[in-house]
C-alpha cells in the first residue's frame, strides 16, 4: 500500500535548508530508494516516492516556515539537475499507475504556482546541469529559471522523439501558455533530443537567464533574494508543525479523527464521511489568528481537509476498482459555519490564508479524481458552507426530504469565492453559468435551505421523500457501478469543468485525453513501442497510420 505522509528527517531524495528568507530545496535522488526495487533512479530521475517528498516539503514551507519568501530548487549532483521521470519505472508501471503518477506530479507543480500566486512564496529553478523531460517540467513550474552556461547543460523535452509519449506534467502547455514560447519554436524544441542551451535558450524564452559556472551560485543567490523582497509573507515565524495524521487502517477502512473512508470492494463502492467540528465554536470576533495559531494543525479546517486529502490519495492509488464514492458530512452544521466566518474574517493573516488555500487544493483534488461522487444529504448532515462544497463537487447530490423539513443545507461566504475550481470559477458559478443573479440570490438567502427549497433552487439534484429514499439512492449507486469505468472517467472529466479554459484545466484535460490515450497505444507501450524499446538494441516500430 502506498502512503503519502513523510517528513524531512526521513527524506531520501531532497535536502531542505534555510538561510533567512531564502530556502534551498536540493534534489539528491537516492538510486535505490524508489517505490520498487525493479529500477534504479539514476541521474536524479524520479518516481512517485520522490514527488511525495517534494509535495511534503512544499506544504511544510507554506505552514511551518512563514519567514521563507523564496525557494531555490536545484540539485546536489554535479552537472545534473534532473533527468525526468524514470523510464524503467514508466515501462514497468500499469496504465493506471502511469496516469495517477502524472496526475500527482501535475498537482504538486500546480501547488508551487499556487504558492507563488497567492502566498508570496517565489520559486527559482537553479539548473546546475542537464535538465530533461520532467526535470524541465519541474523548472517550468517555478517563477524563473536560471541555467548554468557551461557549454554542456541544456533544457529539453525529449519524450516524443525518444519514448513515443508526451511530457506528462504540463510541459507543452506551460511552454506556450506560461512562458509564451512561439509555437513554431516550441514544436522544434519538443522534437529535439539534445535540447537547447546557452543564449538560444534565453532568446527562445525557455529560460530566463544563463550564468557561467564561475558566477552561477552568486547569480542564483542574488536573484533569489530579489524575489524574496517582493513577498508579503511575515518577516519571521513561528509557523505551525504539521504532525502525522495517524489514521487507523484496516482491510476495509481508513479512519481519521474527522474523516472516515469505508471500502466495499465487492460492490466497487466506498463511503467517504467528513465529521463537522464538535462542541460550540468561537465566533469570528473571538476566534482570531492567535487562537488559530495556537490550535495549529489541530484546527478543524486544516485537520479535516488534510485527512480528506490523504483519503483521496489513498483511494486513487490503492483502490483502482472502487468506482463510486458516496460522500457524507455529519455533525453540527452551525459549527462549520462558525469556522467559515472566522476564516473569511481573518483571511489576510498568513496562516488563515494558507488554510483556505489548502482547502481549495484539496477540493480540486476531489474534482480531479477519476471516481464517481454522489453526495447523500441525510438528517443530521453538516453540508454547510465549506462542507457544502463537497456536495457541489459531487457528480450528483441526493437530499432526503423529511416531513419535518429539518434536513437542511446552508451556504456561507466560503461558497462565494475563496475555494475556486481549476477553471477559476466557484462551484456555484460553474453550476449556474451566466446566471449571476441566481448566485447572488442564493448567497443572500437568510438561513438554511430545506430539501424542497434546495431542489427548487438547483442546489441539489434530487430530493426523494421517505417512501422513495432507500430505493432511489441504492439504485443510483448500483446503476453507476454497471457502466464502463473508462466511459465514466471521460464523462466526468467533460462535465465537471464547465466555463472558461485555464492553463490548469488544459493540463488536466489533455492528460485525461491525450496522454491517457497515448499511454495505451502500441507505438508507445507495445512490444516494439518506443517506451519499451528505449535503452534496448534496435529501433521502435510504429504503426504509421494517423488516427
Amino acid at each position: 500500500m502506498i502512503t503519502f505522509e513523510t517528513r524531512p528527517d526521513t527524506y531520501h531524495h531532497w535536502k531542505l535548508t534555510f538561510d533567512g528568507p531564502v530556502a534551498t530545496l536540493s534534489m539528491d535522488v537516492r538510486e535505490d530508494a524508489g517505490l520498487s526495487s525493479e529500477y534504479r533512479l539514476k541521474l536524479n530521475s524520479y518516481d512517485l516516492a520522490v514527488d511525495i517528498e517534494l509535495a511534503d516539503a512544499l506544504q511544510r514551507l507554506r505552514f511551518e516556515h512563514p519567514e521563507v519568501h523564496a525557494v531555490i530548487v536545484t540539485s546536489l549532483k554535479e552537472r545534473i539537475f534532473c533527468a525526468g521521470a524514470n523510464i524503467m519505472m514508466l515501462r514497468g508501471s500499469s496504465h493506471g499507475a502511469k496516469v495517477n503518477f502524472c496526475k500527482f506530479t501535475n498537482e504538486t507543480r500546480l501547488a508551487m504556482e499556487d504558492a507563488s500566486a497567492h502566498s508570496g512564496l517565489k520559486f527559482l529553478a537553479a539548473l546546475n546541469g542537464i535538465c530533461a523531460g520532467g526535470g524541465y517540467e519541474l523548472a517550468l513550474a517555478c517563477d524563473e529559471i536560471l541555467l548554468v552556461d557551461d557549454g554542456n547543460s541544456a533544457v529539453s523535452l525529449p519524450e516524443a522523439p525518444l519514448l513515443g509519449v508526451l511530457p506528462g506534467t504540463g510541459g507543452l502547455t506551460r511552454l506556450v501558455d506560461k512562458r509564451r514560447v512561439r509555437r513554431d519554436l516550441a514544436d522544434f524544441f519538443s522534437t529535439l533530443v539534445e535540447g537547447v542551451k546557452g543564449k538560444r535558450a534565453v532568446d527562445w524564452r525557455l529560460v530566463d537567464a544563463v550564468a557561467p559556472t564561475s558566477r552561477f551560485k552568486d547569480a542564483v543567490q542574488s536573484r533569489a533574494r530579489e524575489l524574496a523582497a517582493t513577498s508579503d509573507r511575515p518577516a519571521s515565524g513561528p509557523g505551525i508543525a504539521l504532525k502525522p495524521l495517524n489514521p487507523t487502517v484496516t482491510d476495509s477502512a481508513v479512519t481519521y479523527s474527522a474523516v472516515a473512508l469505508a471500502l466495499h470492494r465487492d460492490k466497487r463502492t466506498a463511503e467517504l464521511t467528513v465529521h463537522a467540528p464538535s462542541g460550540p465554536q468561537p465566533t469570528s470576533s473571538t476566534m482570531g489568528p492567535a487562537e488559530i495559531l495556537a490550535a495549529g494543525d489541530q484546527f478543524w479546517a486544516l485537520r479535516a481537509f488534510r485527512e480528506l486529502d490523504d483519503a483521496l490519495l489513498r483511494l486513487r492509488v490503492n483502490e483502482p476498482e472502487i468506482g463510486t464514492v458516496v460522500i457524507r458530512a455529519d455533525g453540527d452544521r452551525d459549527a462549520v459555519l462558525a469556522i467559515d466566518r472566522a476564516l473569511v474574517a481573518h483571511q489576510t493573516h498568513w496562516l488563515v490564508r494558507e488554510i483556505i488555500h489548502f482547502m481549495k487544493r484539496t477540493l480540486k483534488r476531489l474534482d480531479l479524481t477519476a471516481r464517481s461522487f454522489f453526495a447523500f444529504i441525510e438528517p443530521g448532515s453538516a453540508f454547510a458552507g465549506s462542507l457544502f462544497e463537497l456536495a457541489l463537487a459531487a457528480d450528483r447530490s441526493y437530499m432526503f426530504h423529511d416531513d419535518q423539513e429539518e434536513n437542511v443545507v446552508a451556504l456561507s461566504p466560503m461558497n462565494a469565492g475563496p475555494l475556486p475550481m481549476s477553471n477559476g470559477l466557484t462551484r456555484l458559478q460553474t453550476r449556474f453559468l451566466e446566471r449571476a443573479d441566481t448566485i447572488a440570490g442564493l448567497l443572500a438567502h437568510e438561513g438554511p435551505f430545506n430539501a424542497g427549497d434546495a431542489e427548487n433552487a438547483g442546489l441539489v439534484t434530487f430530493a426523494p421523500d421517505e417512501i422513495d429514499w432507500d430505493d432511489e439512492v441504492r439504485l443510483a449507486v448500483e446503476a453507476r457501478a454497471t457502466f464502463s469505468p473508462d466511459a465514466m472517467t471521460g464523462l466526468e472529466a467533460n462535465l465537471r469543468f464547465a466555463g472558461p479554459e485555464t492553463m490548469e484545466t488544459k493540463i488536466f484535460g489533455r492528460l485525461t485525453a491525450w496522454q491517457n490515450w497515448i499511454f495505451q497505444r502500441p507505438n508507445a507501450v507495445g512490444a516494439k513501442g518506443a517506451l519499451q524499446a528505449y535503452g534496448q538494441q534496435g529501433r521502435p516500430e510504429f504503426d504509421w497510420k494517423r488516427t
